[in-house]
């Protein structure tokens, strides 16, 4: 069989099997909600695999979409060889097309969304897009030549005129016209797959996905947190106060937090988020397996935002809201450990700063918010931001405002405003 397969048919299959194993590694994160080889929670792998445009058509997964369509192709190559039938080897051709014109179009597609729209790139994505853009350009070349050889190579009738047989020029196209017609029925195909995919780019801008959270109930007794002792964004005496487990170098938690205002708004005040600072690093948080760079000093800007609170309640929503502040351009940045502390000194004073960061209440209530943390890490949801209520729990992923009302309301049980 080696010797009767071209390094070509090789080389795709090899590729539709690795994409097939990546895209169904892929969509087993999905179902299970484990974590991926070398992405860390809060990574860019993890920011990538947890945002909107992860799902199409309203909840279904990229990543079963892809595994079914590169399995597609895998099995239509297998009739592409010179052992079947011409006319199914046809068919086998042209839906290998379609499917290489839909990766393409779609691997393009993510790239893009990567690169602007999420600011993060996640390795085994790129991998499968890669592996697919390799796959497509391999398909359609080779569909090329194939096409073309036969259109040129087709047999010709010749039809009698006046008695005698009509010369080729006057009954046929010349060589060089039947490749062209070869050609585009090659083309053809791949730009119908190309369309499909351009309908799915379309179907996730005009519709997004409903909000997506992950949510359970501890069945421990958790730390109390004092509404009126601690930082808040509304009133110390709503009626429904929300403690937020965060941490000031979470993007996931800077996209949330810029909404609790609206949220507290929306709800004539009967609702408060009580801020607990969790930081994703071992330095402070005993809950968290390993330290990883993008989590760096998250133990430092804890205390640094709790000490503003301790030194000058006033200046706290200020500092709260320079940290997810947008710096420049169009993507969030954390702040580094050495502007927050110049922020802070300037928001409160120096000396009042460095008095309030050595206050010993900075670290009760930061262990009180991981121990919070630790017994509502259940099923490896290890993830953060996490809004917390009673005994229930839930990290939300909302696209609005609106949705970050539906998850309060769904799974904290909170009434509609």
């Amino acid at each position: 069989m080696r010797g009767s397969w071209p390094w070509w048919r090789w080389a795709l299959t090899g590729l539709s099997a690795l994409a097939l194993m990546l895209s169904g590694y892929l969509g087993w994160h999905y179902l299970t909600g484990a974590s991926m080889i070398g992405c860390s929670v809060e990574s860019s792998c993890d920011h990538v695999l947890n945002s909107r445009w992860s799902l199409v058509a309203g909840g279904l997964p990229v990543s079963g979409l892809a595994a079914g369509t590169y399995l597609a192709l895998l099995l239509a190559s297998v009739f592409i060889g010179p052992a079947t039938a011409p006319p199914i080897r046809r068919l086998a051709w042209r839906t290998m097309l379609i499917l290489a014109g839909a990766i393409a179009g779609s691997a393009v597609w993510f790239i893009i969304l990567q690169r602007w729209a999420m600011g993060a790139f996640c390795r085994y994505c790129m991998a499968t897009h890669v592996t697919g853009l390799a796959i497509a350009v391999l398909v359609i070349w080779q569909a090329l030549r194939l096409f073309e050889d036969d259109a040129a190579n087709a047999p010709v009738n010749f039809v009698p005129s006046g008695g005698t047989h009509a010369t080729i020029a006057e009954n046929i196209s010349s060589a060089g016209q039947r490749r062209h017609i070869g050609t585009l029925s090659a083309i053809g195909p791949a730009l119908a797959g190309l369309a499909l995919a351009g309908m799915m780019a379309a179907s996730q801008v005009l519709f997004p996905p409903a909000s997506v959270y992950r949510g359970g109930e501890s069945q421990n007794n958790l730390p109390a947190i004092d509404p009126h002792v601690s930082p808040l964004i509304g009133s110390p005496d709503a009626l429904y106060i929300v403690n937020l487990l965060f941490d000031y170098k979470c993007p996931h938690c800077q996209r949330v937090h810029v909404m609790l205002d609206e949220v507290v708004r929306r709800y004539g005040g009967k609702v408060a988020f009580a801020l607990c600072p969790t930081p994703l690093n071992t330095q402070c948080n005993a809950y968290v397996p390993r330290d990883v760079d993008e989590f760096a000093d998250s133990c430092e800007l804890a205390k640094v935002g709790l000490a503003v609170w301790v030194a000058k309640r006033d200046a706290f929503p200020a500092f709260d809201r320079w940290m997810y502040s947008f710096e420049s351009g169009d993507r969030w940045h954390p702040r580094s450990l050495a502007a927050a502390r110049a922020e802070a000194a300037e928001l409160v004073g120096q000396a009042e700063f460095n008095s309030a960061l050595a206050d010993p209440w900075i670290d009760r209530y930061l262990q009180t918010s991981i121990r919070i943390y630790g017994k509502t890490v259940q099923g490896g949801n290890t993830a953060i931001p996490k809004l917390v209520f009673g005994s229930h729990w839930v990290i939300p992923e909302p696209n609005d405002v609106g949705d970050l009302v539906s998850i309060l309301h769904d799974s904290l049980a909170l009434p509609s405003p």
